[in-house]
């Protein structure tokens, strides 16, 4: 493992511990679901960018890059204590009732107000130079390019996609076990990025996607919204409008397909 690597992971290390001496300290807060978001997306944001950071300049193999993406993802989801940390799950817990609107909306804008925060605080830490890359970027000046490697509607498309398979797996698994469950989302997470990464960075977030994609050069933020905001939330809609109102009603209008054949001769 490079000393780049070993740094990297330390940094991503610290942000998590961080993160999480917060949450415990401010869990007494009547603000504390609030708080919570902030927090943890603020430390999803944190991490992706250091991860980003390690991909796309630090050069680190596919392989490993994924197997980062997919233990972040299991951090993530033991740590976050109830946030979401992504816009469209908030609404998509809002359609169910499960919260509020107001709820949903003060949740979307911590989730935004964390990714500026992100966003401004990464350059800072990569600044102090605890690694070469880091020193690296540095005199890059935090040049990023977009990773948008497609016509705008396909990358959409993809987004799209990456959303509707996250959100599919979130939505079947929520009776699995907590501490089994976080391995099978992150698992198609990490299916998902290594199928759409090299399209558009596999983002699937509107929050995280304001904070790593949208400073980066070579498209408008109206293209990077219509990819990274309207991709993904069309694609959250997508599923839990299939699994919410078109399965449950093919399965009304065709009870003989769940029959046993021997169900069948009985009736």
């Amino acid at each position: 493992m490079s000393a780049d690597v070993a740094v990297s992971l330390s940094v991503l290390a610290g942000i998590v511990a961080v993160s999480e001496a917060t949450r415990r300290l401010l869990a007494r807060s009547g603000l504390s679901v609030y708080a919570a978001e902030l927090v943890s997306t603020f430390q999803l944001c944190c991490c992706t960018h250091e991860l980003k950071l390690l991909s796309e300049v630090g050069g680190i193999q596919p392989r490993l890059a994924l197997t980062l993406t997919y233990l972040a993802s299991v951090i993530h989801g033991l740590t976050f204590r109830g946030a979401t940390g992504n816009p469209s799950g908030a609404l998509e817990h809002a359609y169910h009732a499960r919260f509020s609107g107001g709820c949903a909306l003060l949740r979307i804008a911590c989730q935004f107000t964390a990714a500026a925060a992100a966003r401004a605080a990464v350059p800072v830490m990569w600044g102090a130079g605890l690694s070469g890359l880091h020193v690296r970027h540095k005199l890059l000046g935090y040049r990023c390019v977009s990773p948008v490697r497609a016509p705008l509607l396909q990358a959409a498309a993809v987004e799209l996609a990456c959303a509707f398979a996250v959100q599919t797996a979130i939505t079947h698994t929520r009776a699995v076990e907590e501490k089994y469950r976080v391995h099978l989302v992150a698992a198609v997470i990490a299916s998902v990025v290594y199928a759409g990464g090299s399209v558009t960075g596999a983002v699937f977030n509107p929050a995280l996607a304001f904070s790593t994609q949208f400073p980066c050069s070579g498209h408008s933020f109206l293209e990077y919204c219509l990819v990274y905001w309207l991709g993904p939330l069309l694609g959250m809609m997508s599923s839990v409008l299939l699994f919410d109102k078109f399965v449950p009603l093919l399965w009304r209008k065709s009870p003989d397909l769940h029959l046993s054949p021997e169900t069948k001769k009985r009736t």
